[in-house]
């Protein structure tokens, strides 16, 4: 694999950790929480993200995925899939090549959107009054063939947190 797939591998696995790190151990009115003004709930982010990764594989294999997936039942069904989606995109990368679309631009494109959703599961997270814990992303133990669910534990979690939940 040449090193634009390797870099771009390497950010989908940051997105799984990131996006893990956002989900797990979330309070059972996370998934369906409102915080107004018509933002999507972290259902609805999960939902929106699954549909970012199935869209990107379409710039390898042609086609075209639903903007608006079908909903699963319950929230960690919806986890499930976004990782398999994340998984897809993966194995699209070691495959065929780029088809009217360059690294940079799946990079600055889905890949960038796919973060910026992840860090808005995070805000809500806090809006919820359940934040995540902070730590040092620099030291987190992210792999590139690694996309799935069980992600690492932080490899450096900040001590000292003044909004940790009482």
């Amino acid at each position: 694999m040449d090193r634009d797939r390797e870099l771009l591998r390497h950010f989908l696995a940051a997105i799984a950790y990131r996006f893990q790190k956002a989900v797990r151990g979330a309070p059972p009115h996370y998934p369906e929480f409102h915080a107004g003004h018509e933002a999507r709930t972290p259902v609805e982010l999960v939902r929106h993200m699954t549909s970012l990764m199935g869209y990107t594989c379409t710039f390898f294999r042609g086609g075209s995925y639903p903007m608006h997936p079908e909903p699963l039942l319950t929230f960690q069904a919806e986890v499930e899939r976004f990782h398999e989606q994340l998984q897809q995109v993966a194995t699209e990368l070691e495959g065929a090549g780029f088809r009217e679309i360059s690294p940079e631009q799946l990079l600055q494109g889905p890949f960038a959107d796919a973060m910026t959703h992840v860090g808005q599961l995070a805000m809500l997270r806090r809006l919820a009054d359940a934040p995540v814990p902070p730590e040092n992303f620099i030291h987190a133990r992210i792999d590139g063939a690694h996309l799935g669910a069980d992600q690492a534990a932080p490899a450096s979690p900040d001590e000292h947190w003044p909004e940790r939940p009482k």
